[in-house]
């Protein structure tokens, strides 16, 4: 049993408010397709998750989604007896591609599929929330959605991913500092109508244009001067991208 988990980019990323926690954003999500890690599960002697996890295991969010998932629905530890969960990286971890959420997602896709738990989407999403916001676009399996609220809100769109080229810098950016920088420095929200834009006409902007997070990054992280004029920044980074010619 093996499932792809694809990486994302933010075609957008706008501060939009902040709900006392967490920072209220609106972005667009594009699926990378030729870029994902492989949640694959396995017979085994006993209950097992192994892979190329640079974290305590409490901390994946493989692990979590597990946790969260058997905490909903307890007979599912069942189905987990004699299994176990590899994880194959190759999307690069702190880089603004959302590796983690996707492989969160990833996996609970294919146990609700291949141990007949039948959940819907919206349960799906649900569980999800509780390992992280982007969990939910990686859920919904689009290819292209605008992204709301925490990033938990998720409005696919009638569009194609496109055909990309990613460059990530030897840079692993921190998401918590980023936005605690964006807090601190850049704090100015307001509303956009990017959500109601083409990705066509979006990448007509400057990347500063499109994502509130860039000016900060670039202010935590001085090295990704050398590499910004790539193209257009993704999430927190430390990724950029453009469009394959």
């Amino acid at each position: 049993m093996k499932i792809k988990a694809h990486a994302k980019v933010n075609i957008f990323l706008k501060i939009v408010g902040h709900d006392g926690i967490y920072h209220l954003i609106k972005s667009r999500f594009m699926k990378v397709k030729h870029l994902y890690d492989e949640i694959e599960i396995v017979e085994a002697e006993k209950f097992n998750i192994v892979g190329d996890i640079n974290c305590v295991l409490r901390d994946n969010t493989v692990f979590k989604a597990y946790v969260e998932l058997t905490k909903a629905y307890p007979d599912i530890k069942k189905w987990f007896i004699g299994k176990e969960i590899r994880i194959h990286k190759n999307i690069p971890e702190m880089a603004g591609l959302g590796g983690g959420s996707s492989d969160a997602a990833a996996f609970l896709r294919l146990v609700n599929e291949k141990s007949s738990l039948n959940l819907s989407t919206d349960k799906l999403i649900e569980i999800g929330k509780k390992v992280g916001s982007d969990v939910a676009f990686f859920i919904t399996d689009a290819e292209v959605a605008d992204v709301y609220g925490r990033g938990e809100i998720v409005v696919p769109r009638d569009e194609k991913a496109l055909e990309l080229e990613i460059m990530t810098p030897p840079i692993e950016c921190s998401t918590a500092d980023v936005y605690n920088m964006y807090k601190q420095m850049f704090f100015n929200p307001k509303d956009t109508d990017f959500d109601k834009k083409s990705t066509t006409e979006l990448l007509e902007y400057k990347p500063e244009e499109l994502n509130d997070l860039l000016k900060p990054a670039l202010m935590l992280y001085p090295d990704l001067y050398k590499y910004k004029d790539f193209g257009y920044f993704s999430g927190s980074g430390s990724s950029f991208f453009k469009v394959k010619t």
